[in-house]
């Protein structure tokens, strides 16, 4: 009998050590998968993207893409951005960009009572969640790619300036099949550089942005015109405030 208590009276004294042991792992786990994830946030706010996943995914899906087709090629410094862009994709994207830090919290409650009754969805991304999610993650709407998704907007937001932002953004979105980035789009759609794109170009290109492999194979729909519109009114109530982008390597 006094062995078995013994016994008893051990066990119970180790279940404790081993509940420590494990939360001193899982702890541990934690802070590894966190700092293995700032690594990237921090080194982006200095050094350009050299890629992103959804070109990956797209190398992989389309057909004849080339392996150039995964490089960032031509990154425009966010100063060598035209203004009518600028306001285009704010207008389009988030219009409250400068005023929250990374979430939209009543478009994220329209968009939820919107979605319980409505078959076609509404989404509340703002450009820092669009950000984020191109920057380091998949496109698939899955709740793990949501709450990382959020995760990432928060980094970014506490780690990047709105500049900087804006600038990995307009970079490195997609703008049709196999365009990437703003300096591609322009020069694709318009045969100009980016610095040089119009009010009227700039809102078309922002238009494309919610469907472009789609949308940019029909530029004239009634679709794009509406939302081209739409977009070009919104332009016009659009303030840039003075915009400082940390410096970028080359």
């Amino acid at each position: 009998m006094r062995r078995s208590k013994a016994k008893k009276r051990n066990q119970k004294e180790k279940r404790p050590t081993l509940k420590r042991r494990f939360l001193f792992w899982f702890f541990k786990f934690a802070i590894v998968l966190f700092l293995l994830s700032l690594i990237p946030v921090v080194l982006y706010r200095y050094v350009n993207p050299p890629t992103t996943p959804l070109m990956w995914i797209r190398w992989a899906e389309v057909e004849g893409f080339q392996p150039s087709s995964v490089v960032i090629e031509n990154w425009v410094p966010l100063k060598d951005v035209s203004d009518n862009l600028i306001k285009a994709v704010i207008s389009a994207e988030d219009g409250k960009f400068f005023n929250h830090a990374g979430f939209d919290w009543n478009a994220v409650g329209d968009a939820f009572w919107h979605n319980l009754t409505s078959t076609r969805k509404l989404g509340a991304s703002t450009i820092s969640m669009q950000t984020a999610r191109n920057a380091f993650l998949w496109q698939s709407r899955t709740w793990l790619r949501k709450i990382l998704e959020a995760y990432y907007t928060v980094l970014i937001e506490a780690f990047w300036s709105k500049a900087r932002i804006l600038e990995v953004y307009l970079n490195i979105i997609e703008w049709g099949e196999g365009i990437f980035g703003c300096s591609q789009a322009s020069q694709f759609y318009f045969s100009q550089p980016a610095k040089s794109l119009s009010a009227e170009n700039s809102a078309w290109l922002a238009s494309i942005l919610p469907n472009p492999r789609v949308w940019s194979m029909n530029p004239k729909s009634k679709k794009i015109l509406k939302s081209k519109v739409r977009i070009l009114k919104g332009m016009k109530v659009v303030r840039i405030p003075s915009l400082s982008s940390e410096t970028t390597a080359k």
